[in-house]
């Protein structure tokens, strides 16, 4: 049975506690599921001690960013069988700290906006993963009647890239290369995520020539056709594993789709299990 490789939990800024995916995994009749939070080693701690819960097979992950400073972009790299080191510990203890400090100063400014809203609501969503990120602030401005939905037009006026949001402060991301660098240091197999996302198919093109990814998130709700048959075949032509996920985040998202909309093959799995065994990340 195929696994879905790209879920969020609570420890970042997903809306499902972690203990809650193995048995939504389970239902949907996966065997693996990877549980790939946002530039932390809390889940990927989790599944190192939960190698299987409701039958399914977890594997540690998580899902980095990185930023492409010539076409002006974010990147998210995903790191499977990542080995806790210094490096990543680093890259997240800074992510941590400037997002933070960038949703904080959004939360000041909208309790300048909205008399009903208290930062200390939106810090409740903060519990699991130590981090205040923009969904946990719309969760309470949701909670509150002062928002549409989670990524509505109110997140577009108050968070929005193009126009630029309202109270939008962006924290600084650290290079691909060094985002690479960290992932390699921590022995991680390292799979470039859905390239439609942020428009990095010329990115990806560089990297897979230079061999610098494992493997390229080919199955994605948000790839497009094109860009899809375009990494199958930049795998094929460099020997990269094809991964697929759903990018779960429970309600946190513009779009929902439950788990396993997005999987990845049995043989793809394999492939991975093999690199990791290999830079010894794997138990």
């Amino acid at each position: 049975m195929p696994g879905d490789l790209h879920n969020h939990t609570t420890c970042s800024d997903g809306s499902v506690p972690i203990h809650r995916l193995p048995a939504m995994a389970a239902r949907a009749g996966l065997s693996a599921m990877a549980i790939s939070d946002h530039d932390t080693f809390l889940s990927a701690a989790y599944c190192y001690a939960h190698p299987v819960e409701e039958g399914v097979r977890l594997i540690p992950a998580a899902e980095l960013t990185g930023y492409d400073y010539q076409r002006r972009h974010r990147v998210h790299l995903l790191c499977y069988w990542p080995q806790d080191c210094p490096a990543l510990r680093a890259h997240c203890d800074t992510m941590r700290r400037r997002r933070n400090e960038c949703c904080l100063q959004s939360a000041r400014e909208l309790e300048a906006l909205y008399p009903q809203f208290r930062t200390e609501q939106a810090l409740e969503y903060t519990r699991d993963s130590g981090v205040l990120f923009k969904s946990g602030i719309m969760q309470a401005l949701h909670e509150l009647g002062l928002a549409d939905g989670i990524y509505g037009e109110t997140y577009r006026r108050l968070f929005g890239w193009e126009p630029r949001g309202i109270v939008l402060h962006s924290p600084a991301y650290p290079s691909v290369e060094e985002v690479i660098a960290t992932a390699r240091a921590a022995k991680a197999v390292l799979v470039f995520a859905h390239p439609t996302v942020y428009k990095s198919m010329p990115l990806v093109r560089e990297l897979a020539a230079a061999g610098m990814l494992d493997g390229i998130e080919v199955d994605h709700p948000r790839n497009s056709e094109a860009d899809k048959a375009e990494c199958r075949a930049l795998c094929e032509q460099y020997g990269l594993i094809m991964t697929g996920g759903t990018d779960f985040h429970g309600s946190n998202t513009a779009h929902p789709r439950p788990v396993g909309s997005c999987t990845t093959a049995d043989e793809q799995i394999a492939r991975i299990d093999a690199l990791a065994k290999e830079r010894g990340t794997q138990p």
